[in-house]
């Protein structure tokens, strides 16, 4: 090996001097700060920043972003303490073959916490995934502002917000909660599309447990208040949760591959090695006729869908409404569908607001949607009337209405008042309606309907019991058989239900020349 010339001063004479000094500068960032912070951060069970970008990225593949910044911050013995990175790590590589920026909290180095170099390096990244149109993932792992900057580092959480603002239908952003995430820092990952978390590792909350308990009286731990299990199971904040750090980011990488890179493009179209013609037998026998039956809609999406893979989004909250990725002639599609399973499918507060948000982000990255009806009516309840369901119902017809991207609805069952009308049908826009013989759509069942247009009848009979029989069988005859709908045009064609995935498939080719206007507008304004 070349020895190093050195000038009379002590520093390198020449370029090669300076490169070996450079691989060593640059060795040293790797390592981090020092062994006992690594292995403090394993002893936890957490992989540093670097661990996860690997996990994240294509082997090889990333291209770091200002990994020799320093803070210039004085006072509180910070001028004494000026490590490399900041504590963020930030760059891009590839998922897939395609091109992602991240940046990801080092908790090894303050903590993870921000200050203004290292919201500076976030906002750059950030700047520089909207410029490229590619997605951005945050792998999480702060103790929030850096106090000792003060208001500085405020500033920066900022800039972060009004970025992730900026970027919202424009490139995908994920957020992966990889650890603490308290006070402002947790509206971030609020304004991202997607929120992954670990058990027992991650935590997000406004106001921690020692805080609530001075205030209120209630003790609680981290976990109870805002882990994992709360946030996607309680109050909907995370849509994903798993129980160690390599399945969270492999399927990261899973929801990357469905997705776009932009709202300019469509998203990935694989080579289509499921038979469109396939024909799905079991579906004739999965969904019973008798509307007061419940089945499982996971079995009808598994035969419809490529080879039955799905991704399910907010898989534990509002169970009451499917929505989820998937593949259908290798082309993906967003699935909205009822769960008879859970509330006998009724749309409530948050299944609303879970499937709106759903299909305000297909809407926004080209996926095209199809929603699978079988519903009888929104919730009755004074919570819910109390609660604001009229508002929350009507966040899912805006994001309907205000959908330009390729809509089908097929009605498998029941499709009742104005759940029915809210779920996509062709009155707001659908672009194709399908229904199976099995389906009933009217203002609702026939009983209670029998029972207000016919009350006199029955009242006055002599066997009430009898009358009310015989009259909510002329109703059904009359308006709810499974044809009334298609006689009147409202329904396109009511299809064999085993030939449904060949119908969905030939119907998005169709569909995917589709261009929509909506009016010129600065933007809408959707009920809150």
């Amino acid at each position: 090996m070349p020895v190093v010339q050195e000038s009379t001063t002590g520093e390198p004479a020449d370029a090669r001097g300076r490169m070996a000094e450079l691989l060593e500068l640059r060795d040293q960032v790797r390592r981090g700060p020092s062994d006992k912070a690594t292995e403090a951060q394993h002893a936890k069970g957490k992989l540093t920043a670097r661990e996860r970008i690997e996990l994240l990225l294509d082997e090889g593949s990333f291209h770091e972003v200002e990994p020799l910044r320093r803070h210039r911050a004085q006072g509180f013995g910070l001028e004494a303490k000026k490590p490399y990175t900041d504590g963020v790590i930030t760059g891009w590589g590839t998922v897939h073959g395609r091109t992602v920026f991240v940046y990801a909290h080092d908790f090894r180095i303050f903590g993870g916490a921000l200050g203004e170099a290292h919201a500076q390096k976030i906002h750059k990244i950030m700047d520089k995934a909207i410029a490229a149109g590619a997605p951005l993932v945050s792998l999480n792992d702060g103790a929030g502002a850096r106090i000792q900057e003060g208001v500085t580092a405020l500033a920066g959480y900022g800039g972060i917000f009004q970025r992730n603002t900026k970027a919202s239908g424009v490139i995908p952003q994920i957020s992966v909660m990889l650890g603490p995430c308290a006070g402002g820092a947790a509206y971030s990952p609020a304004l991202t599309d997607f929120v992954f978390m670990v058990r027992e590792t991650s935590q997000m909350f406004i106001t921690g447990p020692d805080v609530v308990q001075a205030v209120t009286g209630e003790k609680i731990s981290q976990n109870g208040l805002g882990g994992a299990d709360v946030h996607s199971s309680v109050s909907g904040v995370a849509h994903f949760a798993y129980d160690d750090e390599q399945s969270c980011i492999e399927e990261v990488r899973y929801l990357l591959s469905m997705l776009p890179q932009n709202n300019r493009e469509m998203p990935p179209a694989t080579p289509a090695d499921d038979p469109v013609a396939r024909r799905c037998e079991a579906l004739l026998d999965l969904v019973p006729a008798d509307g007061n039956r419940p089945y499982d809609m996971h079995k009808v999406i598994e035969e419809i869908v490529d080879h039955g893979e799905y991704l399910e989004i907010h898989e534990r909250w509002a169970t009451n409404v499917i929505v989820a990725l998937a593949r259908i002639d290798g082309h993906v599609v967003g699935l909205i569908a009822n769960q008879p399973q859970s509330l006998a499918g009724v749309l409530d507060i948050n299944a609303s607001e879970k499937a709106a948000r759903f299909v305000q982000m297909c809407d926004a990255f080209n996926i095209p949607l199809i929603t699978l009806l079988d519903v009888p009516g929104f919730l009755p309840g004074v919570d819910q009337e109390h609660g604001g369901i009229i508002r929350h119902g009507a966040k899912l017809l805006y994001a309907y209405c205000n959908a330009t991207v390729p809509r089908i609805s097929l009605i498998l069952r029941k499709a009742y008042g104005g759940a029915y009308i809210v779920m996509d049908s062709q009155s707001i826009g659908a672009d194709l309606t399908y229904a199976w013989p099995t389906n009933e759509i009217a203002v609702m069942g026939a009983e209670g309907a029998a029972n207000v247009i016919f009350r006199r009848d029955i009242n006055g009979a002599e066997d009430p019991d009898a009358m009310r029989a015989q009259k909510i069988k002329e109703y059904k005859s009359e308006l709810m058989h499974p044809y009334y709908a298609a006689e009147r045009g409202l329904v396109d064609d009511v299809i064999d239900p085993s030939e449904t995935r060949e119908v969905l498939a030939a119907a998005l080719a169709m569909l995917r020349t589709k261009h929509a206007d909506l009016p010129s507008r600065k933007h809408g304004n959707p009920p809150m």
